[in-house]
């Protein structure tokens, strides 16, 4: 298990869809939302993703391949 910190940066086209939900749907991660600022033009979130390594890097992948800019935070926390 590992758990990362991202920032998650969202085009307006996706400010209304249900991008993190349909994520923990698709993968075995765990988000939790630490800061947000989301508004009708876009936003960002910070957030940690907890799982397996490679399912982890599946969701950021698949986050990357919607259309979300994901950047990471530096904080990698492994247990």
């Amino acid at each position: 298990m590992i758990g990362v910190r991202v920032k998650l940066t969202f085009p307006e086209e996706l400010v209304r869809e249900p991008v993190i939900a349909r994520m923990t749907a698709e993968f075995a991660v765990v988000p939790n939302i630490r800061k947000a600022d989301v508004g009708e033009q876009g936003g960002w979130i910070i957030c940690e993703l907890d799982g397996d390594g490679a399912v982890v890097d599946g969701a950021l992948e698949w986050l990357r391949a919607e259309g979300v800019q994901v950047d990471l935070l530096g904080d990698v926390v492994e247990s």
